[in-house]
């Protein structure tokens, strides 16, 4: 069998199975291979003597007696089940789940897993589920008596379990050879495991120690593909640079003497580096980093505008409508007084009003254009493009950002973030960008006073929310999920709504917003948010970018500790844009010192950079065990911040790789930006 296969060739896997897997992203054997397990769980074998355990049980039983269901007096049904195993009786109990006692029969024997509790003297097994041999024979002991083993936990959808991943995964595994594709020389510099061991280990851990061996190597490979990425493409630019020079129009003074605001020293600062860059004859590519609401957005307006009175067009790009609107609305504030044409293209604008601003675009006659997404597509043209700004450049890929260069003739790049990133970083992760930074904030803006609690007295957090609507104001809650998952004490949108519904905000207008949503629906509610409309917001991060709410004085973050520091600053900035006093309650699972000093240091602070500094200090690998969080820029495994030992090496070889090549063999090197377009086709090319 072939990494290419197409999934349906895979023994097991019918059309019906094969629509499913599709809609997991999952269309050929290496997509498959990559499907990588979100979190791992601990098991334990237990069959003589049975010891209740903070994980999950494997028992081999039978049944005994199947009871009548109870319902309880708050309409609660429990179901139970009756087992011996070995010389042990223990009962099985489910909520609310009585179509569970007809998967057992009496008399039979079955292998079943879930948490073992004592209780009133009799041992209980907490929502057990039956599992075939497959899951047991992949997950290996982990210790010499065998007392537990590692089990693999996938992302799943309707119709598609776990143990069916842990069967065709391992099955597929038998079947083919996964080739080397590192150069040796790394591998034996840092002492990897090849890459065939990395893949058993990450879906089959030996051991714990195995597991942390995979998931050091493919990390490395995710960050070293990331940095070559970088280097090739600035490689590319470098050998390629042959910019627009533009003069220092002497209109920008007359912006400078009509903005309603002075620019800070950062700002003025700034606006200097990237007005430098322009007079030069090789193109800008420059990352503006500032701090949540340092004023970002008044240097790329001053920029574009310099290339507007050259003669030039120029264009800015944001991640999300709402972020597109705005700066549409402030580049027509600040620009009113001039002779600048800006349109907006994004998916909200009939498809009458797209074709004619493609049409104008193509002629000449839009100065700056303003969208989301859409400006990437092939169909949109420009007569002259000077200038492309791209905001919250986290956002983008890197090839998405290398297509902009085809959309002009040596064309200036700017690309803007308000993701505080520690300095000790920037250089490796913006390799192919010079970095400016704003680090000084606009004089008025509130300070916000930063709060943190235990979730057992999360309860006066809300009073206190429900007390900030009442004088008028509105309020953000942000949770980590979507959907409420049983396996996690996590708090989601959905349940989170469903409990402040019937309790705190009764009377109160509330929206759920996650990213999950149509953007026209996202859109939809963020403006009626913003219009005062809504009262409390109830969403995922989908809010860490693009909405200005200036009512907004109040921000809540339910599970805190799942959070980087970097990411609970800029959720914090949503609020204290207003006049009135702004405040952000963190609501966390305090269980260690960590956790206690990491939110310290968010209460502490509100210096982004220094945060994100502290941040990296303290934070560290990670659990083992944890919830997988994914990385920027299309990371499968890797986190940039977490695993920043691994990219600066990673960083360090992918240069001695392109340096290895032909100085002037530009082909080769693009041939190997192209080959390494997705980190998940680099980690089995050949």
């Amino acid at each position: 069998m072939k990494l290419q296969d197409d999934i349906g060739s895979i023994k097991g896997v019918g059309p019906k199975t094969k629509g499913m897997l599709n809609s997991c992203g999952i269309y050929s054997a290496l997509d498959l291979l990559l499907y990588f397990p979100r979190n791992y769980e601990k098991v334990y074998i237990q069959n003589e003597s049975l010891n209740a355990n903070t994980g999950m049980t494997i028992l081999n039983c039978s049944v005994l007696k199947i009871d009548r269901d109870i319902r309880t007096k708050n309409n609660k049904v429990i179901t139970t089940v009756i087992f011996k195993c070995g010389n042990n009786i223990l009962k099985g109990k489910w909520f609310n789940q009585p179509y569970m006692k007809d998967k057992f029969m009496l008399d039979c024997s079955y292998t079943i897993t879930g948490k073992l509790q004592d209780y009133r003297e009799e041992k209980i097994i907490v929502n057990p589920v039956i599992i075939n041999n497959s899951a047991i024979e992949n997950a290996v002991d982990t210790t010499k008596d065998g007392s537990y083993k590692i089990v693999p936990k996938y992302s799943l959808k309707e119709g598609l379990t776990n143990n069916f991943f842990i069967k065709i995964i391992n099955y597929l595994l038998k079947q083919i050879i996964i080739s080397e594709n590192l150069p040796d020389w790394i591998i034996k510099r840092y002492n990897f495991c090849s890459l065939q061991k990395s893949i058993n280990n990450i879906h089959f851990p030996v051991d714990e120690d195995s597991l942390l061996e995979a998931q050091r190597r493919l990390k490395f490979q995710e960050l070293f593909t990331y940095s070559l990425k970088l280097l090739v493409l600035k490689d590319y630019i470098n050998r390629n640079n042959k910019g627009i020079k533009f003069s220092i129009s002497p209109e920008l003074k007359v912006l400078k003497e009509k903005l309603p605001y002075s620019l800070t020293n950062a700002q003025s600062r700034v606006v200097r580096e990237i007005l430098l860059d322009q007079k030069k004859n090789k193109q800008m590519n420059r990352l503006v980093q500032g701090d949540v609401g340092s004023g970002k957005t008044i240097v790329a307006i001053i920029s574009m505008f310099n290339v507007v009175m050259n003669g030039y067009q120029a264009a800015i790009i944001a991640p999300t409508e709402i972020l597109s609107n705005q700066h549409y609305n402030e580049l027509k504030f600040i620009l009113k007084d001039f002779n600048v044409n800006i349109e907006l293209l994004n998916g909200s604008v009939t498809q009458k009003q797209k074709d004619k601003i493609k049409q104008d675009l193509k002629e000449g006659n839009i100065d700056i254009i303003v969208g989301t997404h859409a400006l990437l597509q092939e169909n949109v043209n420009f007569k002259n493009l000077g200038m492309v700004v791209t905001d919250e450049q986290h956002r983008f890929g890197v090839m998405q950002r290398s297509n902009l260069f085809n959309k002009g003739n040596g064309i200036d790049m700017l690309v803007m973030t308000a993701t505080p990133i520690p300095r000790t970083l920037a250089l490796y992760l913006y390799s192919d960008l010079e970095v400016s930074i704003i680090d000084e904030l606009p004089p008025g803006r509130k300070k916000i006073t930063t709060y943190f609690i235990d979730q057992r007295k999360k309860e006066k957090a809300y009073e206190f929310a429900l007390k900030e609507i009442n004088e008028g104001r509105q309020v953000y809650i942000v949770c980590p999920l979507i959907e409420d998952n049983e396996e996690l004490n996590i708090n989601s949108v959905e349940k989170l709504y469903m409990w402040l519904k019937n309790s705190h905000f009764k009377n109160v207008s509330c929206s759920i917003l996650h990213g999950k949503m149509p953007n026209k629906e996202k859109d939809e509610i963020m403006n009626k948010f913003k219009n005062g409309e809504i009262k409390v917001l109830i969403s995922t991060t989908v809010i860490e970018v693009g909405i200005n709410v200036p009512n907004a004085s109040l921000m809540i973050i339910e599970n805190a500790e799942r959070f980087g520091l970097a990411q609970l600053h800029q959720l914090r900035g949503r609020v204290g844009r207003g006049q009135a006093k702004s405040y952000c309650i963190l609501i966390g699972n305090i269980k260690s010192d960590v956790t206690k000093k990491r939110l310290e240091i968010i209460q502490n602070n509100t210096d982004g950079f220094k945060i994100a500094e502290e941040d990296l200090k303290i934070r560290g690998s990670g659990e083992l065990f944890g919830v997988r969080q994914h990385g920027d820029n299309n990371l499968i495994l890797a986190d940039l911040y977490r695993d920043s030992d691994l990219l600066i090496i990673a960083n360090q070889e992918a240069k001695r790789l392109i340096n290895s090549t032909e100085k002037n063999d530009t082909q080769i090197k693009i041939e190997i930006l192209e080959s390494i377009e997705t980190t998940s086709k680099f980690i089995c090319f050949n």
